[in-house]
């Protein structure tokens, strides 16, 4: 089973060792001791990071879609060509670049700042270990 250190666990959540420490200090996930370490269980991590993500669309209109990978984050560029734009977003330790229409852009109102969410629907996902 693999394990991860408090800043492993910190990175992968996206979130400070700060935060991390407090989250575990507050028995959100446990954690163990490995010499001076505290260690989180994979098992236990991955379990919580599903309970946060859950957790953090409470009292937010369920959206009607079939997209289940949703990247919430915030516009940190935005290029606008004649007719096509390119819009990064910065959700969590994800950089997302979508390119999409400028019309959509616009309706959107999306500028650098902006509060968006990046969904993602592929036919194809490739996931890499480590």
């Amino acid at each position: 089973m693999e394990s991860y250190t408090i800043g492993q666990a910190a990175r992968l959540l996206g979130v400070s060792v700060d935060t991390a420490r407090r989250w575990a200090d507050a028995d959100r996930f446990p954690t163990r001791r490995e010499g001076t370490r505290r260690m989180v269980d994979g098992p236990d991590l991955a379990a919580f990071c599903v309970e946060a993500a859950q957790d953090g669309t409470e009292g937010e209109e369920a959206a009607s879609t079939s997209v289940r990978n949703s990247f919430p984050g915030i516009v940190t560029g935005v290029l606008l060509g004649t007719v096509d734009a390119q819009v990064e977003i910065q959700a969590g330790p994800h950089r997302i670049v979508s390119l999409l229409t400028r019309e959509a852009v616009e309706e959107l109102g999306l500028e650098v700042g902006a509060r968006a969410t990046a969904r993602v629907k592929s036919t194809s996902v490739f996931v890499d270990r480590g």
